[in-house]
């Protein structure tokens, strides 16, 4: 029963991330019709493919190892619903232009607010990162971790540097807000 949990546990994650992309498509919708831009139309496909393949591959990782829900899946698990309070946090705090791609709306302002100023990127780090450990323990996906994790820092990373850039150029250029 216990090994039940996990595929549950994935399935309902993954059906909750399906809900927030419904969001970040209907918000890419209106930044482009209200003469929004989008950037880093590359690295926005890898990542979802990475997304997609990470959990998909820690899933049947999980069901190879007949794995059980243990004291490391519940760490994982915690971390888990870290990652998505924070990710419902951002996305509220974002009303209205928060996407899973790298989307620039018209006069597009800095939101001031203490937990961007704390921590630079919470999307990646609060909730993307402890989301893939999460998964990846709660699945005891060794192998998916050893050879996707790095490939998804490397995309992450390439993320951070796009988003960095138009943060500077065009985003902060046109102030912030509360």
């Amino acid at each position: 029963m216990e090994k039940y949990a996990i595929y549950a546990i994935v399935i309902a994650v993954f059906v909750i991330r399906l809900a927030f992309l419904k969001i970040s498509k209907k918000n890419e919708k209106n930044i482009l019709e209200n003469g929004g831009s989008e950037y880093g139309v590359k690295n926005s496909k890898r990542i979802t493919i990475l997304h997609i393949i990470f959990y998909f591959g820690s899933l049947i990782e999980a069901i190879i190892s007949n794995t059980t829900f243990d004291k490391i899946s519940f760490i994982g698990l915690c971390l888990l619903i870290f990652s998505m309070i924070m990710l419902y946090t951002v996305v509220k705090l974002l009303d209205g232009i928060w996407t899973v791609k790298l989307m620039v709306a018209k006069n597009h302002k800095f939101k001031d607010h203490w937990l961007f100023r704390t921590v630079k990127h919470p999307n990646y780090f609060l909730n993307i990162v402890p989301e893939l450990v999460g998964i990846a323990l709660i699945c005891h996906s060794k192998m998916v971790s050893i050879v996707v994790l790095p490939l998804y820092a490397i995309v992450l990373y390439i993320r951070i540097k796009e988003e960095n850039m138009v943060l500077e150029t065009i985003i902060r250029p046109n102030g912030s807000y509360k």
